[in-house]
Order: structure tokens, then sequence, then C-alpha cells
């Protein structure tokens, strides 16, 4: 991952780390309150050896005495040294116990120990300290008069430092511990962004679909919640920053298989859901407004959607001219007042997939490219079925919408692998539903509110139809399923 990865990460999951974050500082400034304050008192003992004054004695005194600050430090905590304490205080405790608050420490090449008492009550702390002070010294004048030292030196221990009573606690450190609170929800919540990140296969960014093909990404449409309100945006707010974005796309298209002389391309996606229907609906008017002559061909035989969004007669159509129970000229409907054509899937077949390879198709394909300039056709989707890479091979060009924060990385991989054992021409890539707010939205102005098709369920699209448009069909009641 590079650093604009990370940086993506942390503007995306900014809200679990400051959260992470306020916990931790919570439950740290919790425990700190909770625990009893401890308090800590010090006193310091100075070891000196007598000696006949000349230099030879003065080194060898020196050297002895600071061998001997190590020995005396370790028995400052000894039963010897703290049963005298625990009887003259009246302590409660057991040597071994009182042991646990005590610390004797020498510094480096000096001849002084320190006794470091912590207690919860700070007049004990300082009265145990001074206790244990007096009994080292009394003890280690005993050892020393024990040993045989007399030709060397006689040690002295004396207190150098009387301990007082503390004022502050050293137990909680309250702004310590709220820093390291602060310290450890921060990584908690940096780590658990990261592994959001890595773990999430969906598809959110144009960046995910580089990583999986380089096929051209033509356009892409941001989500809108009103969309099912108003799925024809080009028809009825044209000037609208979503209607831009099919324009926009209608721009680009031109430029896609400049060396194919047929401009007819199949809109499919995946899976379900991801707004392809609504995208060749409103690339046709967009098309159409351009001066273009332009059919749009329901060709999803198993939930046909098109005649709905584009309120016309859809009783019959593309499945009624393959069977020849009809005449291709009476199921072609114009809608609008510019050049565009509609073609409804008309009755649902049970065999989708062989009239759509059909050679019946193939002629349907060649003479609709003879007749038009563009040619759209709305198919289902890859992965639950394969009538759209059966079509597309045979109409020579395909259009894949992805749906951001919807599609997984798997299932694109799968659609363009569907389409590509087929051999079946990959044109490019529609994103739609991209995010209006966050690190993942886009603010290019080529991008403009998107639409959604197909339900939760494959087919299980809903939209409001609009009112009929100038010089479309009657409406009439639905009888696709």
């Amino acid at each position: 991952m590079e650093l604009r990865d990370y940086i993506h990460i942390l503007r995306k999951g900014w809200m679990l780390i400051a959260a992470l974050t306020l916990v931790a500082v919570g439950a740290a400034s919790a425990f700190s309150i909770l625990q009893t304050p401890t308090y800590s008192s010090a006193a310091k003992m100075l070891v000196t050896t007598q000696s006949s004054g000349s230099t030879s004695d003065l080194v060898q005194g020196n050297n002895f005495t600071v061998a001997r600050v190590k020995t005396y430090s370790g028995v400052a905590t000894t039963p010897l040294v703290l049963q005298p304490v625990i009887d003259t205080l009246n302590l409660n405790v057991t040597p071994a116990q009182l042991a646990t608050q005590i610390t004797a420490s020498a510094p480096l090449d000096t001849p002084i120990i320190e006794i470091t008492v912590t207690d919860v009550d700070p007049a004990r702390a300082a009265d145990i300290a001074n206790a244990v002070s007096l009994s080292l010294a009394d003890n280690v004048r005993e050892i020393e008069r024990s040993d045989d030292v007399a030709a060397v030196a006689t040690v002295k221990l004396t207190q150098v430092q009387v301990a007082t009573v503390p004022t502050r606690p050293v137990s909680p450190n309250i702004p310590l511990n709220i820093a390291l609170g602060a310290l450890v929800g921060l990584a908690l919540g940096v780590g658990l962004a990261v592994l959001r990140e890595t773990l999430d296969t969906r598809i959110r960014t144009v960046r995910d679909i580089a990583q999986i093909s380089d096929l051209p990404v033509l356009g892409g449409t941001v989500f809108d919640a009103k969309a099912p309100e108003r799925p024809l945006i080009v028809h009825v707010d044209p000037r609208s920053q979503r209607a831009e974005s099919f324009r926009t796309l209608r721009t680009n298209l031109q430029f896609l298989d400049v060396g194919r002389a047929e401009r007819s391309f199949v809109i499919t996606s995946a899976i379900g859901s991801e707004g392809k229907s609504t995208t060749a609906a409103n690339l046709c008017i967009a098309l159409a407004d351009a001066g273009s002559r332009v059919l749009l061909v329901d060709a999803d035989l198993r939930r046909p959607r098109v005649a709905d969004y584009m309120d016309i007669e859809g009783a019959v159509g593309l499945t009624d001219v393959l069977i020849g129970r009809v005449e291709l000229s009476d199921v072609i409907q114009p809608w609008g007042k510019s050049e565009l054509y509609v073609l409804p899937a008309g009755h649902i077949p049970p065999n989708p997939s062989e009239l759509l390879g059909s050679a019946g198709m193939s002629h349907l394909i060649a003479e609709f490219n003879r007749t038009f300039d563009v040619v759209i056709f709305d198919s289902p989707p890859l992965l639950p079925v394969s009538d759209a890479a059966i079509l597309a091979k045979n109409v020579g060009g395909a259009i894949v919408v992805v749906a951001a924060g919807r599609t997984h990385k798997n299932q694109l991989a799968g659609a363009i692998n569907a389409l590509r054992s087929v051999e079946a021409p990959i044109s490019g890539i529609v994103v739609t539903m991209m995010p209006t707010r966050g690190p993942d939205s886009y603010g290019y102005g080529q991008y403009g509110y998107g639409q959604y098709g197909y339900g939760e369920v494959y087919g299980l699209e809903t939209a409001t139809p609009l009112e009929p448009a100038p010089g479309a069909g009657p409406r009439r009641a639905r009888t696709a399923s």
C-alpha cells in the first residue's frame, strides 16, 4: 500500500478511530479515578569507613565502601531488617508483604543507599522509610562487628536524608494514564481501520476497478435517494448534474470502438440492482437529443423493465418478433420528440438464452445496425444468467455497469471473465451509485447523480413511472413480472 492509501484509510475510518480513542481515554480515566492513591517517601543512607588517613587506606576504604553498598541494598528488604520495623510501628503485615512496598537502590559508584517506601498512607510511608533506614544501620553495625575486618576498616551507615510525609500521590498518574489510553485507542482504531479496508472487497472507487481490469471507465453517476421517483432524469431535469453525467457518457461513447462500423452496445452488470436499465434508458435519451437515430432494445427476457421506465406498451415486443408472431415495424415504438425508438421485451419466454443466441436474433441485430445510428441493448446481469454474454458476442460490444459500494471485486472479475470466455468484446465500465460525501466521493464535473435498477433479489427493481412523454406510446397495464 502507498502513503496515499493509508491517508485514504485514515480519512475513511476517522470516526472509528476517534470513537475508539475516546473509549480508551474514558476507560483510562475511570481506571485512574477508581484506583486507590499511593504515596512514596524516600530516605538516604551514607556508607562510610574509618581509616588511618593514608592515601592507600583511603583508596582501599572507598573501594570497599562502594562494594559493600550493593550488599547492603539487598539486606534492606530481608526479614532481619524488616521484622524490627514491623514490631516498632505495630504493622499488621509479614516481612515478605512489607518487602513488596520497599525499594532499596544504590546509584552507580556512589556510597549512597536510597530506601523508597510506597503506601496508601503518606505518613506511614515516611515512618516505614525512616524505620527501615535505622534498622538497616543497626543491623549493618552488628554484621560488620562480627566480621573480621578490623585490619581494613569499620563500616558505618549514617542517615543523610530523613523521609518526609509526601503531599502528592505517585499513583495513579492520571495525565500519563490518559495519554497512554489515547495512544492505545488510537493504535487500535488505526489497526481496525486498516483491517476493515483490507477485508473490504467491495468496489468503491475507480482505483478499485483498475486493480481488477485495465478496461476504460467511461463515466459514472453518484447515488441519488430520489432516483426511483425520477428514473429518466435526462428527460425530467435535463439541466441537472445527474443528466449531465449521461451526456458525458454519451460523448465518451462516441470514441469507443472507432474501428467498428456498427454502433450497438449491450448494457449489462455483474449482479442485479446496479442501475443498468436506467443507465441504458438515460443514455439513449441523451444520444437522441444529440441528433442520433437511436433504438433502445429491452433484451432482458427474464425481468424486463424498459417498458415500465419509458412508460410504453410492452405486451408485445422482441420475443414476439423472434418467434414470428408479429412484424418488427409493428412493435418498435417512437418515444419523445427526438429520433428515439424503443423495442420492449414482450412476452417472457421459457428459453431466453436460446432466443438471444438464435439466428433470428443475429438477423435482427444486423437489421438494427442498418436502420439506426446507435442501438442499446438492456440485458440481464452476467453472473445469474448467460444471456448478456451470448448477446454481447453477437452485438460486438458490452458496457459493464458497476455499483460503487455494492459490487464486490470478485463479482466484477467474474462478469468480465464471463464475457471474455465467449470472446465478447468489452467496450468499458460505467460506475453508478458513487457516494456524494466522504473520502470515496467524487467531485469531478463528469459525475452526476446515479440510479439503481434491479432489486436486492434479481429482478425486483421498483420505480414510479412518469407521465407519458410527448410522442410516447399509450400507457398499458403491466404484463411482465
